[in-house]
């Protein structure tokens, strides 16, 4: 089994769908990602765009998000950023705080006040 990743024009993951290993190999059963665009392509129209993801994050650093971003530069899936203060780290292409989260306790991101407010339930 094989997993692409549908792109919008902005490299938005609209959808991840699985594709069976017939439909992603040559003749000789060796999985290529142009076979498995092609099939996808086939049943959802030629417009439309298409990136393998490893379920196992053994490429493309991660599996693509729903929402998250394909960086074509880098080759890899971002996750959505989850705040628009918050910068990617570039060494582990992940989402960061202005301000790092408190080590002990339940925190939340206040993005009005910028700041790690301690979580409270409501009861």
């Amino acid at each position: 089994m094989a997993h692409f990743a549908e792109l919008d024009a902005n490299n938005v993951v609209l959808r991840v769908l699985v594709v069976g290993n017939k439909d992603t190999a040559d003749e000789n059963g060796v999985e290529k990602e142009e076979i498995g665009i092609a099939f996808c392509k086939s049943i959802f129209g030629e417009e439309t765009r298409w990136v393998q993801t490893s379920y196992n994050n053994k490429f493309r650093v991660r599996y693509a998000a729903i929402n998250g971003t394909y960086d074509s530069e880098r080759n890899v899936f971002l996750l959505p950023k989850p705040y628009d203060s918050w910068k990617l780290n570039e060494t582990t292409l992940n989402w960061e705080a202005p301000t790092p989260k408190p080590e002990y306790g339940f925190y939340v991101w206040n993005e009005e006040t910028q700041t790690w407010d301690e979580y409270q339930p409501n009861d």
